[in-house]
């Protein structure tokens, strides 16, 4: 047997090399790559004593060779392949170890020129692979040193390797090649004439990576599966560890993400309670065990069989508060080694563990929406609301307290389905209008579900995801009980609405930014 070594990352390489040299298999590697085996003392000879070429073009062209990909395309099976293989002194290549040039790494670095990316595209590489994985019933290819300890093992044990093995390693090997080739098309389809990066490139290719086959998908008669980018941002749902409880559906997912998007928004402790998508309650407190019970009031009703979710380590008070209720998904950076005791006895409820990250590191960069045929993309709706960035529009000035409901509130809004009417007070929601046609219906709605859940809108403030384009908006949240608004102001009616916060003896502000969520 014959192993061909030709890798950029030398991660793991030598023992690799090593163990190979030891089960009685011939090492034939590249310039650098053999350099570093012959310097660790290992027999190995250089491609170009096999190809009887030399390397050239600063080491562009070296494997691009028949007596290579001879070597990797023969079929043992075929007697006429071998007596070609015999007629041109060709022999066989068994194993293929290869990694690209580091492209990816290569782009995403600050500053990156289109001739650095250019150089770091490979050419030998991938031909390589794509032979050894065409061939895979006679050759296996390595594009990844997370393979080597699994497929030593095995030659250990056997002396070679499975079919199994060496179809798995071929579909692992053109799926490297395929997000190889996505990611050069990627960067160069956005080069504009100036040499700038366009933020959407002249093509888009989605790498994706199954994580599970689901039991269906939003309805029992749709089939569903769950995948994650190739590279997923820190702390995001994708990364959660599931410490127990049934398999999470398509539906848990969705309203999984979006309370734990909404809840890792707050730097205070905070928890959120999601149903069908939407916030139901939200709360900030000292601890777990606060922001809980002040989320459960805003909606006890919708909180059966919601989604909860935590920034903050479930200890376990908050676990024997949230275990009274029914729940469907629980979500938290950490939980006490009692309070997962205690949800053990719950065994059907889903216990997720994600890992927090900052703000910009836990964001993805863009939405997708699929639409018929086609793609929306769009870069995600990230912006961050501050004190400085309100704009007091009426005579009546909101109070230290009133200014941080109000970004509170806000930043409920947010993750709210459009039409959104948020009423808050002290650091908790009181009512949550949502997905509404009428921003009329949704602000009546929010006063209904505050009715229902015994709250006082009296003294609250009230954020709106967009603009009042009447009055009348206005006045159903004041005659519920708000004394304080937030909306992003730009209607032609602005003037209006002002007016009549105005005569109503309300503050308004404007925070120049909308928030729709579809």
């Amino acid at each position: 047997m014959n192993a061909l070594i030709s890798v950029s990352d030398k991660t793991g390489i030598v023992e690799l090399a090593r163990v190979l040299h030891a089960l009685n298999i011939g090492l034939i590697s590249t310039g650098g790559t053999a350099k570093l085996l012959a310097e660790q003392g290992l027999p190995v000879k250089e491609v170009a004593e096999v190809t009887g070429f030399p390397e050239m073009l600063d080491g562009r062209v070296k494997t691009l060779h028949p007596k290579v990909h001879g070597g990797l395309l023969a079929r043992r099976d075929v007697p006429e392949h071998m007596a070609a293989l015999k007629a041109h002194d060709i022999d066989t290549i068994d194993l293929l170890v290869v990694n690209l040039y580091p492209f990816e790494a290569t782009v995403a670095k600050p500053g990156c020129s289109l001739e650095d990316a250019i150089e770091n595209i490979d050419i030998g590489g991938p031909a390589m692979v794509r032979s050894a994985a065409k061939n895979w019933k006679d050759v296996a290819v390595l594009t990844d040193a997370g393979q080597y300890p699994a497929v030593l093992d095995e030659l250990r044990q056997s002396g070679k390797l499975s079919d199994a093995t060496r179809f798995a390693l071929s579909v692992a090997a053109f799926n490297r090649i395929s997000n190889y080739d996505a990611a050069i098309s990627d960067y160069l389809s956005g080069i504009q004439a100036d040499g700038s990066h366009a933020p959407f490139p002249g093509q888009t290719n989605g790498r994706f990576v199954k994580l599970q086959d689901l039991r269906y998908g939003e309805n029992p008669h749709q089939q569903a599966a769950f995948y994650r980018d190739l590279h997923p941002a820190a702390g995001s749902l994708v990364t959660a560890v599931q410490l127990q409880g049934k398999e999470l559906s398509y539906n848990n997912i969705a309203d999984a993400d979006a309370a734990w998007e909404c809840v890792k928004s707050f730097e205070a402790p905070a928890c959120v309670i999601v149903k069908h998508a939407n916030p139901c309650g939200v709360a900030v407190g000292v601890d777990a065990l606060e922001c809980y019970s002040k989320a459960f009031q805003t909606d006890p009703t919708s909180a059966f069989g919601g989604i909860i979710a935590f920034n903050r380590t479930v200890d376990l008070a908050a676990a024997q508060a949230v275990s009274k209720q029914f729940v469907e998904v629980l979500m938290a950076p950490d939980y006490t080694a009692d309070a997962l005791d205690l949800f053990k006895a719950k065994a059907n409820v889903r216990v997720l563990k994600i890992a927090l990250a900052t703000a910009n590191e836990g964001r993805n960069a863009l939405d997708i929406k699929r639409v018929g045929s086609g793609l929306l993309v769009q870069t995600a709706d990230n912006h961050e609301l501050s004190l400085s960035d309100l704009k007091v529009v009426t005579k009546l000035q909101p109070s230290e307290q009133q200014l941080q409901d109000l970004l509170f509130a806000w930043k409920v809004a947010k993750y709210v389905k459009s039409n959104a009417i948020v009423f808050c007070a002290n650091g908790m929601t009181m009512g949550v209008g949502a997905g509404q046609m009428s921003r009329l219906d949704s602000a009546r709605i929010a006063s209904i579900k505050a009715e229902h859940a015994k709250l006082s809108l009296k003294g609250t403030v009230v954020a709106s995801d967009a603009f009042f384009p009447f009055r009348d908006g206005l006045d159903v949240v004041v005659d519920a009980g708000a004394t304080c608004v937030i909306q992003p102001g730009g209607s032609m009616r602005d003037q209006e609405v002002i007016d009549a916060a105005n005569e109503r003896g309300v503050a308004m502000v404007f925070s120049g930014v909308r928030h729709f969520r579809h």
